[in-house]
C-alpha cells in the first residue's frame, strides 16, 4: 500500500471510530439505566456533557493542531478517546458514566478539526474524498448501533464501551510507527492550493451560508443519529422487539444511506455546488415530516431516505470551506464550525428528554426536526453561486478585499 492511501486509510479509520464512540451511549442508555433505576428519557441526559464537549472543545482542538502538529493530535484522538471509553466502563453511578462520556466527547472533538483537514489537504478531487471519508463516518454511526445491539444482547453495557476502546487504543498505536517511518506527510498541494494565500471573492456570504447550514444541519443531524435506534426499539414493533434486530436495522439505515456521500462528493467536484445544496437541503422537511407519522416498514424506509439527504448534505459544506478558505486557515474555522453543529447538536439530548418526558413522543420530536430544517433550505440560497469552471481554477495570488 502506498503511503497516501495508508494515510487516507487512518484518516478514514479515525472518522468511523469518532462516530461510532459518540454514539455507543446511544444504543446503550436504556440498559445502563436500568442498572441505576432510571428510564430512557431520564438517562439520556447524561450524554450531553459529551456531546457539548464534542463541538466545543474543536478549537482547541485545532490550537493544538497548529502549535503541535496535525499528525500528533491525531494519535492522541485514537489513544485518548478508547482510554476514555474504557474509564466510562467502570462506572459506578450515572454520574460518573456522564463524566466518563465527557472524556469521550472531549477526545472526540479533535478528529473534525483535524483530520478533515487533513483529508482536504493537497486539492484534487477534494468532494471525492470527503465523500469516501464520510461513508467511513457514517459507517461508525451505523456500526454504534449493530455493535453495541449485539453485545447488549449477548453481555452487558460495560463491554460495549470496553472493546472498542482497546481496538481503539491498538490503531492509534499503528498510526503512531506509521508516522515515525517519515511515511505520513500529507500530498502535494495542487496548483490552486498553491495559488489560495487569501480568502476567495465571495468568502463573507459564503461563511455566513455555511454558519447557518451548520446550525440547522447539526440539529437535525444530531436528533436523528441519536434517536433513531430507540425509535425504532419503540415503533417497529411490527417486525421485532429483539435490541440486537432493531438496533441492525438502524445500522443498516445509516450504512446504506452513507453512500450518498460518494455520489454528492463526484458531483460537487464537477458542478456548481449551490443547486446541488439547495435541492438536497429541500428535500429534508418533507421526507421528516412523513417520517414522523409512519411505523414498522415504512418507517424504515422514510428513516433512510431522511439519513440519505441528511448525510449527503456533509460532503457539501467542507467543500464549499475548502473553496473559499486557504489550507493555513482551514482547521480553525473547521473547529467553529464543527462547535457550531455539535454544540445545537447536543442541544437535541435536553430538548429530546423534556419532550419524552412531557408526553410529547417522538412523534412531535420529528415535526419540529422538519420545521428546523427549513432553516436550511433558506441558508443554501445565500450561498454564492460558482460557475462550474471557476470552482476549479486557481484564484489570484493576492488575498481579495472584502465583500
Amino acid at each position: 500500500m502506498s503511503a497516501m492511501r495508508a494515510r487516507f486509510l487512518f484518516l478514514n479509520l479515525g472518522h468511523f471510530v469518532d462516530h461510532l464512540f459518540m454514539l455507543i451511549f446511544a444504543k446503550a442508555a436504556y440498559d445502563a439505566g436500568k442498572a441505576w433505576g432510571l428510564g430512557y428519557d431520564e438517562m439520556i441526559v447524561y450524554g450531553t456533557p459529551a456531546a457539548i464537549l464534542f463541538g466545543a472543545a474543536a478549537p482547541i482542538a485545532a490550537a493544538a493542531a497548529d502549535r503541535f502538529g496535525r499528525n500528533p493530535l491525531i494519535v492522541v484522538f485514537f489513544v485518548g478517546i478508547g482510554a476514555a471509553a474504557i474509564l466510562a466502563s467502570f462506572a459506578t453511578t450515572p454520574l460518573q458514566l456522564g463524566f466518563g462520556l465527557a472524556a469521550i466527547g472531549a477526545f472526540a472533538s479533535i478528529y473534525h478539526p483535524v483530520g478533515i483537514t487533513m483529508v482536504i489537504q493537497g486539492g484534487g478531487n477534494v468532494g471525492w474524498r470527503l465523500g469516501v471519508n464520510g461513508v467511513w463516518g457514517n459507517m461508525g454511526v451505523a456500526s454504534a448501533p449493530l455493535l453495541t445491539g449485539f453485545i447488549l444482547a449477548a453481555y452487558d453495557w460495560r463491554l460495549a464501551f470496553i472493546l472498542p476502546g482497546v481496538i481503539s487504543i491498538a490503531i492509534g498505536l499503528a498510526f503512531l510507527a506509521f508516522v515515525r517511518t517519515g511515511r505520513a506527510a500529507p500530498p502535494a498541494a495542487s496548483a490552486r492550493e498553491k495559488a489560495m494565500v487569501g480568502m476567495a471573492p465571495g468568502w463573507k456570504r459564503a461563511l455566513l451560508s455555511l454558519a447557518l447550514v451548520t446550525m440547522g444541519g447539526g440539529f437535525v443531524f444530531g436528533a436523528l443519529i441519536f434517536l433513531i435506534p430507540r425509535l425504532f426499539e419503540v415503533k417497529l414493533t411490527g417486525i421485532s422487539t429483539d435490541v440486537a434486530i432493531t438496533g441492525a436495522l438502524a445500522g443498516a439505515v445509516y450504512a446504506a444511506a452513507a453512500f450518498a456521500q460518494i455520489g454528492v462528493g463526484k458531483i460537487i467536484d464537477k458542478r456548481p455546488i449551490k443547486p446541488i445544496l439547495v435541492a438536497i437541503a429541500a428535500c429534508q422537511p418533507p421526507i421528516v415530516l412523513i417520517m414522523a407519522y409512519q411505523e414498522d416498514w415504512a418507517l424504515f424506509l422514510t428513516a433512510f431516505l431522511a439519513m440519505s439527504v441528511v448525510f449527503g448534505q456533509i460532503p457539501i459544506t467542507d467543500a464549499v470551506l475548502s473553496r473559499y478558505v486557504p489550507d493555513k486557515w482551514r482547521a480553525k474555522v473547521l473547529s467553529i464550525k464543527f462547535m457550531l453543529n455539535l454544540c445545537i447538536g447536543a442541544a437535541v439530548l435536553p430538548f429530546a428528554s423534556y419532550v419524552l418526558q412531557t408526553g410529547g413522543g417522538f412523534q412531535t420530536i420529528l415535526i419540529i426536526l422538519a420545521a428546523a430544517a427549513l432553516l436550511i433550505v433558506s441558508a443554501a440560497l445565500l450561498l454564492p453561486f460558482q460557475a462550474a469552471g471557476e470552482q476549479n481554477r486557481a484564484p489570484a495570488s493576492a488575498p481579495q478585499p472584502a465583500e
